[in-house]
C-alpha cells in the first residue's frame, strides 16, 4: 500500500513555513535539475476599479514569492507564473496585466528573472482527457517539466471545495470552461473537473490557507485568517486533506470521488501519511452555499425580507462562471429594488437546464443558454429574454423593468466597483492584511 505524503503546516513566518511544508511532504523530490517550472496560482477574480477582498479569493503573493525563492535555491532558473483570470470580455488584456503588476509579479521578474503570462494571450493545445472530455489546454504548462500548483483553501457553491484539481480549470480556454457546465448528467462539472490533472508533468500542490474562504469562491464569501498550508506531490491527496480541513468528508465531494475512481484510488485517509499538524487540530467547518428556501425557489435572505411574487431558483452545475458573476450582482440589485409590494409572479431562470413554471406570469430567461433552451416554450406566458454570453447589464436592466422590477441601473453600470462593497466586512480587522498580496 502506498502512503501518499501530505504536510499540514501552521503558517508562522515567511519562507520558513512554506519550506517546512515542502520538506515534510517531499514535494519537490521529482523536480528535475535545471527544469522548466510552471507556477499556477489562483486569481479567482480581479477588478481595476476598486479595492476588494482578496483574502481567501486569490493566492497570496507571499506564498508565490516563497515558492520562487525555494526553486531558485534548488538551481531552477526557468520559472513561469501563469493564470487565466475570469474575464467578462475575452479580449480584455488590461485586467490580467493590472492583477499581475499589483500582486508584485513584475517585482519577481526583476528580482528573480521570473516570467508571468496571461494564458489567453498564449497558445492552446487540444487535449483529450478521456471519458469524452476534450479541452483546449494552455501549452506553457503542458510543455513544462514540473508544475507548482498554488490554489487557495476555499469552498465553492457548486463543487463544495475548490482546491488543487479544480485550480487547473484556470488553464483551459473559455469555451472549454463553459463546456464543463454541461447538461449531460453523466459528463457534468464534477466529472470533467476530475480529469484535469491528466497529462500534466509531475507537480507539487500547496494549498494556500493563510486566508481560507467559506461561501466561495469569490469576494461575496467570508474569509478567515486560518494560517494553514497543505502540501503534497499527489494532487488528489492534497485535496482530500484540504477538504477535511474545510470540514468535509472527501467521499462527499463528487469530483474527488470521480478522480479517485478514475485513478483506481481509495478516499480512505488512512492511506495518506499526514505530517506536521494533525487534521483534527486545524479542521474548521466552512460553509459552501448560500441558503435557499425549502423548494429552492428563493434565497432565504429574500424570504426573510418578505419578498413576494418572485421566483429565482437556486443555481445548478450548469450555471457557468461568467453568468454566475452576473447573477450575484443581479440578486443584490433585486434586494435593493424591493419596496414591500408583491411583484407580479415573475420567475428568473439561469444556467442551462432550469424549466419554466406555467403558473408564473412573466419569465426572464437570463443568458444565451437559457434563452435558446426556452425561447419557444409554450409553458411560458410572457418571455422576457436577456441574451448574451454573459448578458450585458443594460439588457438586464431593460428586462427587469419590462417585468415590473425597477432595479438601479447605476449599480450595474458600475459593476466593476460592486466588489468593493464587501470591504466593509473586514474593516478594523488587522488580521486581514493586504500586504500578503504585495511584494516589496
Amino acid at each position: 500500500m502506498t502512503n501518499h505524503r501530505v504536510s499540514i503546516v501552521s503558517y508562522q513566518k515567511p519562507l520558513e513555513s512554506v519550506r517546512k511544508a515542502v520538506e515534510l511532504s517531499q514535494g519537490l523530490d521529482q523536480l528535475p535539475p535545471n527544469g522548466k517550472v510552471f507556477i499556477k496560482p489562483n486569481i479567482g477574480f480581479w477588478t481595476k476599479a476598486i479595492a476588494f477582498p482578496k483574502w481567501g479569493v486569490n493566492t497570496t503573493s507571499r506564498v508565490v514569492e516563497d515558492m520562487v525563492i525555494i526553486l531558485k535555491e534548488r538551481g531552477i532558473h526557468d520559472i513561469t507564473i501563469g493564470e487565466g483570470p475570469v474575464l467578462m470580455k475575452p479580449n480584455d488584456t488590461a485586467t490580467p496585466a493590472h492583477a499581475f503588476e499589483t500582486l508584485g509579479y513584475g517585482v519577481l521578474k526583476k528580482r528573480y528573472g521570473v516570467e508571468y503570462i496571461n494564458i489567453f494571450e498564449r497558445d492552446f493545445k487540444k487535449i483529450d482527457l478521456g471519458g469524452g472530455v476534450v479541452v483546449q489546454f494552455n501549452q506553457d504548462i503542458l510543455n513544462s517539466d514540473f508544475v507548482i500548483n498554488l490554489p487557495v483553501l476555499k469552498t465553492h457553491g457548486q463543487t463544495k471545495v475548490s482546491l488543487g484539481i479544480k485550480n487547473l480549470k484556470g488553464m483551459i480556454d473559455i469555451r472549454s470552461r463553459k463546456k464543463f457546465h454541461s447538461t449531460d448528467p453523466l459528463i457534468d462539472l464534477n466529472y470533467s473537473i476530475a480529469r484535469l490533472g491528466y497529462h500534466l508533468p509531475p507537480s507539487f500542490t500547496l494549498l494556500d490557507g493563510i486566508f481560507s474562504l467559506e461561501w466561495g469562491p469569490s469576494y461575496e464569501g467570508r474569509a478567515r485568517r486560518s494560517n494553514i498550508l497543505v502540501g503534497s506531490s499527489d494532487m488528489l491527496s492534497a485535496d482530500m486533506v484540504g477538504a477535511k480541513v474545510l470540514g468535509f468528508d472527501p467521499s462527499k465531494i463528487q469530483h474527488l470521488v470521480n478522480a479517485a475512481q478514475q485513478q483506481g484510488r481509495s478516499l480512505d485517509l488512512s492511506e495518506i501519511k499526514v505530517l506536521g499538524e494533525k487534521i483534527n487540530s486545524v479542521a474548521f467547518r466552512h460553509e459552501y452555499e448560500f441558503k435557499y428556501n425549502n423548494d429552492g425557489s428563493l434565497p432565504v435572505a429574500f424570504e426573510k425580507m418578505g419578498i413576494k411574487g418572485l421566483s429565482y431558483p437556486q443555481y445548478d452545475l450548469t450555471h457557468c462562471t461568467y453568468c454566475a458573476w452576473v447573477n450575484g450582482i443581479v440578486l443584490f440589485t433585486i434586494a435593493r429594488a424591493w419596496k414591500g409590494e408583491p411583484w407580479d409572479d415573475i420567475e428568473v431562470l439561469t444556467g442551462k437546464q432550469m424549466v419554466p413554471t406555467p403558473e408564473m406570469k412573466k419569465t426572464i430567461l437570463l443568458g444565451k443558454c437559457m434563452y435558446q433552451a426556452h425561447k419557444d416554450n409554450r409553458d411560458i406566458n410572457e418571455v422576457i429574454a436577456v441574451k448574451g454570453c454573459p448578458p450585458e447589464f443594460k439588457s438586464i436592466v431593460k428586462a427587469f423593468k419590462q417585468a415590473g422590477i425597477e432595479i438601479d441601473p447605476t449599480i450595474l453600470e458600475h459593476a466593476d466597483k460592486y466588489p468593493g462593497l464587501f470591504m466593509k466586512n473586514y474593516a478594523e480587522k488587522p488580521e486581514f492584511d493586504e500586504s500578503f498580496f504585495k511584494i516589496s
